[in-house]
């Protein structure tokens, strides 16, 4: 069935930054809300997640609103670039939040993929996805309970007090990324970065398993 609407902060454009598919080109719907943080500086202290670096409250970002099924297909569509020399290119879209299975459905999906859309999901693990997903990347966080068990991509923000990579090793995953977390506060920001990366490099290194992964948007200078 149909949802009747669905919350979005901002769609948009770009390439994807990180993990298994960096540097290809994507539609970026992110949908408001998470359940593990509210988005509001003051509940950060308290958040299972206190590092999001992302604005995930209301719907007043680029393209933001409250969309119908149809309506979210069509946005996507006119993003997506109308190629005329490029048939092998297909329309890619990635459901990110917030948590986007707070709202994502099948039926959502299903209507992206019958307009031929690829479809991925970028979610922190702790609530059930729709099955019908093409790519599913996962970020688990903090001490929050992990439901997904299976993925085609496991990123974890590294170091994290409370969530070793050991932790995560169970989940049946088919590339397994490092992120190095950044400094939300404003003083030493460059000092923790560097211990961060030199800290993931290092993990990296004595456990092959795991593949690094940075942020090249933010390098780039794009969404």
């Amino acid at each position: 069935m149909a949802k009747s609407g669905f919350n979005v902060k901002e769609a948009f454009y770009t390439l994807q930054g990180e993990g298994a598919r960096a540097g290809r080109a994507s539609v970026f719907i992110r949908f408001s809300k998470c359940n593990l943080w509210n988005g509001k500086e003051s509940g950060r202290g308290a958040a299972v997640c206190q590092f999001c670096d992302t604005d995930i409250v209301g719907t007043d970002g680029q393209n933001g609103g409250t969309y119908n099924q149809q309506a979210l297909v069509e946005l996507a569509l006119s993003l997506w670039p109308q190629l005329t020399d490029d048939t092998k290119s297909k329309p890619y879209v990635v459901f990110t939040g917030g948590e986007p299975a707070l709202q994502l459905t099948e039926s959502l999906v299903s209507d992206f993929q019958q307009a031929g859309f690829e479809c991925a999901v970028e979610s922190n693990g702790t609530l059930p996805l729709p099955t019908n997903l093409d790519w599913v990347c996962i970020s688990p966080k903090g001490t929050s309970e992990i439901v997904v068990k299976q993925c085609d991509e496991l990123k974890l923000v590294y170091p994290q007090v409370d969530l070793s990579p050991d932790a995560v090793s169970g989940i049946s995953a088919s590339y397994f990324y490092l992120s190095p977390m950044a400094d939300y506060g404003e003083q030493n920001s460059g000092m923790i970065i560097r211990e961060n990366m030199q800290a993931a490099t290092q993990y990296c290194l004595d456990h092959p398993q795991w593949r690094m992964s940075l942020q090249t948007h933010k390098l780039l200078g794009i969404d």
